[in-house]
């Protein structure tokens, strides 16, 4: 087990529907990590936001994840990044973790954005993910899924809560405020990771990533409208100390997700 995760945070201007230049400019903004233990890039990571264009979704054999693979076993560390995967005659917007020994976990975005009819083009997912690393239990879930705290609810599963996102300005605000009330709810640390630039649709994004610990204290912010290659230690002591001062987790009500 290791104490502390050394994770680093992308928050990129994306491309408009170009693989490549995406992969490439990626390539660029992750040269100049050292070591590290995660890597997290933001939702459609590889084309920018445009379910609409789910002729661009890929096999998990194809370009995007093969480039991700490659980056995990050159940095020696895990990489994390949603992108438009085809399986089965359905498109899924899926979040793809590749750990260092080259094994790879999966989450189907659940919560499909309605407002630009996401779910018309892209199929849901029914479960969410919990994977391990270093002795850490994480969390990963995919932008609207911040909005739903009965689906992220902390049973006593995790350490580390994930969002990987394409959030616009215009709601910004609530950005903010859901992250916040996500690590104070479910005990732990909570990171945004969000992209900036405008998009294809004129949709303007300018960042915000950001990290909180258990507490809801605010450990780290991206600065706003630039692109940025953050990087932040988070200590497994620290959470386990918040835990035994104020332990509201174990006065939750138990139920399951259907």
């Amino acid at each position: 087990m290791k104490e502390s995760l050394s994770i680093s945070l992308i928050q990129a201007n994306l491309h408009w529907e170009d693989v490549d230049a995406n992969l490439y400019h990626f390539d660029k903004l992750i040269s100049v990590i050292k070591e590290i233990d995660l890597i997290l890039l933001p939702e459609m990571f590889n084309t920018s936001f445009c379910p609409k264009s789910n002729h661009l979704s890929e096999s998990m054999n194809g370009k995007s994840v093969s480039w991700m693979k490659e980056i995990s076993k050159k940095k020696k560390c895990v990489i994390a990044g949603s992108l438009m995967i085809n399986e089965e005659g359905k498109v899924y917007n899926r979040l793809v973790w590749i750990s260092k020994d080259g094994q790879i976990s999966t989450y189907d975005k659940r919560h499909l954005f309605s407002l630009i009819e996401e779910e018309r083009h892209i199929s849901k997912g029914d479960k969410r993910l919990i994977v391990e690393l270093e002795g850490w239990k994480i969390c990963p879930l995919i932008c609207y899924d911040l909005r739903f705290p009965v689906f992220s609810r902390n049973n006593g599963d995790y350490d580390l809560l994930i969002y990987l996102a394409n959030w616009p300005i215009k709601r910004i605000d609530a950005w903010d405020t859901l992250l916040k009330a996500r690590s104070i709810e479910n005990q732990c640390f909570t990171i945004g990771v969000n992209r900036v630039g405008e998009d294809g649709n004129g949709i303007p994004f300018n960042g915000y990533t950001k990290v909180f610990d258990a507490f809801g204290k605010e450990l780290l912010s991206a600065k706003e409208n630039m692109e940025e290659v953050l990087q932040i230690e988070i200590s497994l002591d620290d959470l386990k100390l918040k835990r035994r001062q104020m332990n509201f987790l174990q006065d939750r009500d138990n139920f399951t997700l259907q």
